[in-house]
C-alpha cells in the first residue's frame, strides 16, 4: 500500500501541514508553536503541574523549562520564585492574555483554511474519528 494511502501517514503529513502553517501565522505575533501551546494550556489551567504542562503541549521537560525561559524574558508569564518543593507557578501576564487572544485567532484562521470546503457534519465524523484512534493506541 502507497504512502499516501496510509492513514498514519496522512495524519503525520497534515499535521506537518498545519505545524508549518501555524508557524508562520503565529511568527507575526513573535511566538512559536510550543510557545503558543504553553499559553494557551496556562490559560486554560492554570496552576498546572509541570510534568502535565510538558505532557499536554508535546515537550519533554528540559524543551518546556527552555519555553518557560523564553516567555519569561519575553514578559509573557511570571515564575514563582517560591513554591512548595519543587513547584514553582507560572502565571500568565497581562500581556500574555491579548497576545494569546491575536495568536488563537491566527491558529483559528489557520484551522479554517484547512477545513474548507469540509461541511460540519464531516469534521464532527473526523473529531470523534481522531479521538477514538487516540483512545485505541492509549489502551
Amino acid at each position: 500500500m502507497p504512502h499516501g494511502e496510509r492513514i498514519g501517514y496522512l495524519v503525520k503529513q497534515v499535521q506537518q501541514q498545519v505545524r508549518q502553517a501555524c508557524d508562520a501565522a503565529l511568527r507575526e505575533h513573535g511566538l512559536t508553536m510550543a510557545q503558543y501551546a504553553v499559553l494557551t494550556a496556562l490559560a486554560e489551567s492554570p496552576g498546572i503541574a509541570a510534568a502535565e504542562l510538558a505532557r499536554r503541549t508535546f515537550v519533554t521537560r528540559q524543551s518546556l523549562q527552555d519555553v518557560l525561559a523564553g516567555l519569561k524574558a519575553a514578559g509573557l508569564v511570571e515564575v514563582a520564585t517560591a513554591g512548595t518543593g519543587r513547584r514553582r507557578d507560572v502565571t500568565l501576564t497581562p500581556r500574555a492574555a491579548t497576545l494569546l487572544a491575536d495568536a488563537d485567532a491566527a491558529v483559528r484562521a489557520v484551522e479554517d483554511r484547512m477545513l474548507a470546503g469540509i461541511g460540519a457534519a464531516d469534521v464532527a465524523t473526523t473529531l470523534a474519528v481522531l479521538r477514538r484512534c487516540g483512545e485505541n493506541l492509549a489502551r
